[in-house]
């Protein structure tokens, strides 16, 4: 096994963005001020975020037979990704989100997943040498919730679960089977069936996850930072405030917590998670007060600003 290296599983999408002063109503049209397309996707994110910061990362995931597909192949591949086992899918358009942001870094997002909803468990598979060596795994579940229980099955490091999008009934080894279960408070509403209102809730919500199986649980909760609780205790919870920045536009961020978060566990805190809990926490403010999803991910030298150094 290679503990400096970093798969991710999932997604890949082609955003489109549009800027304007306010989010609009339910059936309201608005003026907008800029429109632009990036390169977005839970799972292209997160392995971006890692790359970025020098991390040795592999990406398994399909696109479409398209010029959109093959402008993300060449976008991954001058970010330093491993692209090999991005496949290309023939008949299915790849994945589109399109995102509404506002002057205040609130955002609106629609997925169309196009090519995402090919990626199989037979496509795992097929990578299971690369699954199996890794020494971090990453997931989400913008793809087939089968593709990410069957690479958490053939994980042997340290596997990391973001549940997003979120389910209100799942199987119970979502849970049980990645080392870290990673969720905003909307989506820890979902999968603990408690509403979130307040850091208390948050708690609450975290440690009925932990009794719902998992091994540990890290709940993002944006301004009012992150939690963290690990089996067996389900006392002691870990709380980490997020630095006070400008929020320019928040698309992306818990993206960039988990990449860095990746990153930092392979290449250099893994036995205090906190730790890494830490500069992820600051790595994704840094990327808020820049606008887009993969464009506004910083660069390795923020790690010496942080005070950070990579052997």
């Amino acid at each position: 096994m290679d503990p400096k290296s970093i798969v991710v599983v999932g997604s890949c999408m082609v955003d489109f963005v549009s800027y304007a002063s306010r989010l609009p109503k339910a059936g309201e049209t608005i003026h907008g001020s800029k429109f632009v397309t990036n390169f977005g996707g839970k799972g292209a994110n997160q392995c971006v975020a890692a790359a970025k910061l020098g991390g040795k990362t592999t990406l398994i995931a399909r696109v479409g037979l398209d010029s959109h597909g093959e402008n993300y192949l060449e976008n991954l591949r001058s970010l330093g990704v491993n692209a090999t086992n991005v496949m290309k899918t023939d008949g299915q358009s790849t994945g589109i989100a399109q995102i509404n942001v506002s002057d205040a870094g609130e955002n609106q997002i629609v997925i169309v997943s196009g090519a995402n909803n090919s990626l199989s468990s037979q496509d795992v598979e097929k990578c299971r040498d690369v699954v199996e060596n890794a020494g971090i795994l990453v997931c989400q579940l913008e793809t087939k919730m089968e593709v990410a229980i069957t690479a958490l099955k053939l994980s042997k490091g340290i596997s990391i679960l973001n549940g997003a999008p979120s389910f209100k009934e799942f199987p119970a080894e979502l849970l049980t089977l990645p080392t870290i279960f990673c969720v905003n408070e909307s989506e820890a509403e979902d999968f603990a069936g408690i509403p979130i209102k307040t850091l208390d809730d948050g708690k609450q919500a975290l440690k009925k996850l932990l009794q719902l199986g998992c091994k540990s649980v890290i709940l993002t909760m944006g301004a009012e930072g992150v939690l963290f609780g690990v089996q067996p205790s389900q006392i002691d919870i870990f709380h980490t405030p997020c630095p006070q920045v400008t929020c320019v536009d928040s698309t992306g961020a818990g993206d960039m917590f988990i990449g860095a978060l990746a990153f930092l566990l392979a290449n250099w805190d893994r036995n205090n998670i906190e730790n890494c809990i830490k500069v992820a926490c600051q790595l994704a403010s840094d990327s808020v007060t820049r606008p887009g999803t993969q464009i506004s991910y910083p660069h390795a030298d923020i790690l010496k600003d942080l005070n950070i150094f990579i052997k």
